[in-house]
């Protein structure tokens, strides 16, 4: 399912005129995307400072969503690598002395230059611990979001599988009384044709033949019989008919119905594919092709659904 949520914790500046505060106050934003996939697919990508709260991150999506391709994007905001805090002293006399004890073991090493200084005197000022605690908490905030987002997206397609489940019962409705218009037409046609072949071959019938009209028309209908049994999709069309009851009951009922869906889709295919192979008319052949076609549009949704 898709689904879109962010959620930030911007930083404020402090005037410009105030030197001890030039730099911002560090804020994060996150935000977190959703798009169909039939599993959970979790993607991150974190700036260096929040990478340790992956496995947080993880279990917290693992927790609230079961299907989904999902990708988690932060940002540290509100703080400029451009305008760097002024260094105090005691930060550059620390930089000094670890400068002076590496030269002392490694006398070539090139001496920091004043980018390096100010970078490394900026990293101090954050607070990892603080920092990955304000990103955990917005996350959630995004992620609650994010559910809300796709419950409204499982409103909406919640909605259009109960419409193809009502246009899968007007077709398997329009099948019921073709089977028995069938089996009457055929049972008349091999009357006919058994009548036919008997006046045809009477000239040709030796004297004292036993073949008579009412043989001809039990033979025609034991083929009628038979061929009533080859083309019966009442089975079909019952076991049909409760697949579609327990869709809509669990589309109504809602929770984690996604794997239970993605079965009864199978089934529900199996059964128009069998109404297919029975098919002996062009209007019971539609009749099945129309039902794959409808039951195709929800397979491909009901994938999406947790």
């Amino acid at each position: 399912m898709t689904g879109y949520a962010s959620a930030h914790s911007g930083g404020s500046a402090a005037p410009a005129s105030a030197e001890s505060s030039r730099e911002s106050q560090a804020g994060v934003g996150v935000e977190i995307r959703s798009v169909n996939s039939r599993f959970l697919d979790l993607t991150f990508k974190l700036p260096d400072d929040l990478r340790a709260t992956e496995p947080a991150l993880r279990e917290l999506l693992g927790a609230r969503l079961k299907r989904g391709k999902v990708e988690v994007r932060a940002w540290i905001e509100g703080r400029s690598d451009t305008v760097p805090r002024t260094p105090s002293a005691l930060d550059l006399q620390k930089l000094v002395g670890l400068q002076d004890n590496v030269r002392a073991w490694l006398p070539t090493a090139s001496p920091l230059s004043v980018a390096e200084v100010l970078q490394l005197t900026s990293r101090q000022q954050s607070n990892p611990g603080d920092l990955n605690e304000t990103f955990v908490t917005l996350a959630q905030t995004a992620l609650d979001g994010l559910v809300d987002a796709r419950e409204r997206e499982g409103k909406r397609l919640a909605a259009m599988l109960l419409d193809r489940l009502s246009q899968l019962r007007r077709l398997a409705k329009d099948a019921q009384p073709l089977i028995p218009q069938l089996v009457a037409q055929q049972r008349q046609r091999f009357i006919d044709r058994w009548n036919e072949a008997l006046g045809a071959g009477a000239s040709a019938t030796a004297p004292g033949s036993t073949i008579t009209s009412e043989m001809a028309q039990d033979r025609a209908l034991t083929e009628a019989t038979a061929f009533a049994i080859r083309i019966d999709v009442a089975e079909e069309l019952t076991r049909l008919d409760s697949h579609l009851t327990e869709i809509e009951r669990l589309l109504k009922k809602g929770a984690e119905i996604g794997k239970r869906l993605d079965f009864l889709i199978q089934e529900l295919h199996r059964e128009a594919n069998t109404l297919g192979s029975k098919s002996s008319n062009l209007e019971l052949t539609r009749i099945s092709v129309d039902m794959k076609v409808l039951i195709e549009q929800m397979r491909e949704q009901v994938q999406n659904i947790e």
